[in-house]
């Protein structure tokens, strides 16, 4: 693994997505989903909940990084905020 610089921000990224992802696929083995219709405009499961959260958190820290002066820790924890709030209630 040495052709990548493993940074400690780098290797919890993606060791996190990775506990999600196991995370979820033993939640739907466990209680399996069904979807539904919350505040997004199109019926989705959780792993689309999921999916669509990684998507806006992603380009929710690339803006923050373009045009604000924010500390990357706060972008994060709105971010991981705005993901519960879309897991639970999108």
């Amino acid at each position: 693994m040495s052709w990548m610089a493993w940074t400690l921000p780098t290797a919890s990224f993606f060791v996190i997505i990775a506990l999600m992802l196991v995370g979820m696929s033993i939640w739907q083995t466990v209680s399996p989903g069904h979807q539904r219709k919350g505040f997004l405009p199109i019926s989705t499961t959780r792993g689309d909940r999921l999916f669509i959260g990684l998507l806006i958190a992603a380009y929710a820290h690339l803006l923050a990084l373009a045009l604000t002066g924010w500390p990357l820790w706060i972008v994060t924890l709105v971010c991981v905020a705005g993901l519960i709030a879309l897991l639970k209630w999108g």
